[in-house]
């Protein structure tokens, strides 16, 4: 493999003293994803720091403290940033050899958590982003509530009282009311498991919401359109964005249906998009548009690197892989700030909720727009659906005049 990478220079490479360890690493960042230009200035970085530290012996086990010292050591204060990318991914190839040696966690619920993770996983069925959005709240919990010297068959009413009221004044009352419920699941796991000697999971008051409290999610198409073609695509990137963003505003794609799209989900000769919901765990089959299979067609000439990954949406950076749904509201939240439209508050889910208010204003009946939601029950499409001003003024009765009242 370094011969290929390094055509010229190869012998200088495989003459070190690493040579071996440098070979092993190209091999393993070529496999991992990593690009041609990637994997060169790793392995030119890495060979440099390798060289350079004394008391390294090649196939020896390392720590993370150690790995740190030679690279701040190997280089000059301003460019330790910009290699660290080299010893994250050095750590890795380590870690997957099993010669990283990871120092033990403080977290003492470290072990209870991770139980917990998997029931929630194997019993419950729930999908990655829920498992880690309950991890999280059962983390900030355990931190905030019990001291260093307290144990979980400590917990009482008070404590999550304490957290609750430490949490409140934090979110909003809708965000509450799920992490209301999650921390309701954690403590009946808790007891269940005897580590809680008491029931506390019945004992908490979740806050009350009503539907349509909340003003409208959805964005006006204008606005839409604006952002849109307010992006850039003069860059792989600009055309990898902008195909997202057309696709959750022209067909209301959740983040997380967005990332599990493949090449083999679209269906060229039919015109047909195969969307794959993880939520509903069901297959959505939805038609597309001449103007879509555009855009398509321009990002896999112009926008997605080559690669052998089925994925259709890849990361831009090395290693190449599939983007995560996290990066689909940070592209979002980056298009809307460099537009300049009065985007704040709003998320990349606003353009599912303007999706659905589009269908709504063109007299798409309520049924459909759940079905092409991928919604099981109507409940769930009209939170969707919220008041649209507009479109009550039309259904306003006259006013009576007064003569008319008299006569009446």
């Amino acid at each position: 493999m370094l011969q290929e990478v390094f055509p010229k220079s190869y012998r200088s490479y495989q003459q070190s003293p690493w040579g071996e360890e440098l070979e092993e690493f190209s091999v393993w960042l070529r496999t991992t994803g990593y690009s041609h230009d990637s994997t060169c200035d790793h392995l030119c970085r890495l060979r440099h720091v390798l060289e350079r530290t004394a008391d390294f012996r090649p196939s020896a086990t390392f720590t993370v403290v150690q790995l740190d010292e030679a690279f701040r050591s190997s280089f000059s204060p301003s460019q330790v940033a910009r290699y660290r990318g080299t010893q994250r991914a050095y750590q890795r190839f380590l870690k997957d050899r099993g010669r990283l040696t990871i120092p033990p966690t403080s977290d003492r619920f470290a072990a209870l958590r991770l139980a917990y993770r998997q029931h929630l996983a194997e019993l419950r069925g729930f999908v990655t982003e829920t498992i880690q959005q309950h991890d999280a709240t059962v983390r900030d919990f355990l931190s905030r509530v019990l001291g260093p010297h307290q144990v979980l068959v400590d917990l009482n009413r008070a404590d999550v009282e304490r957290y609750l009221l430490l949490k409140s004044p934090e979110v909003t009352r809708q965000t509450l009311q799920h992490i209301v419920a999650r921390l309701r699941s954690f403590l009946r796991y808790g007891y269940e498991q005897g580590e809680i000697s008491s029931r506390l999971d019945g004992t908490i008051d979740t806050p009350r919401t009503y539907r349509g409290e909340l003003p409208p999610r959805a964005l006006d198409w204008e606005v839409i359109q604006e952002l849109l073609n307010s992006i850039d695509r003069a860059s792989r990137t600009g055309w990898r964005d902008y195909t997202i963003l057309h696709l959750m505003a022209h067909y209301g794609l959740r983040p997380s249906e967005i990332v599990t799209l493949l090449c083999d989900s679209i269906d060229w000769r039919s015109g047909v998009l195969h969307v794959d919901q993880r939520k509903t765990r069901s297959l959505l089959v939805l038609p597309l548009a001449a103007p879509t299979l555009s855009v398509l067609r321009c990002y896999l000439s112009r926008g997605r690197p080559s690669s052998e990954r089925l994925e259709l949406f890849l990361r831009a950076r090395s290693p190449v892989g599939a983007i995560e749904g996290s990066a689909v509201t940070d592209l979002f939240q980056k298009w809307a700030r460099q537009s300049g439209l009065p985007l704040d508050g709003y998320s990349a889910y606003c353009l599912r909720h303007s999706f659905a208010m589009r269908l709504l204003g063109r007299g798409v009946g309520v049924k459909v727009i759940g079905d092409l939601l991928g919604h099981r029950s109507l409940e769930s499409t009209c939170q969707y659906l919220r008041l649209d001003v507009n479109m009550l003024r039309q259904v306003a009765l006259p006013v009576p005049k007064i003569d008319q009242m008299v006569k009446a």
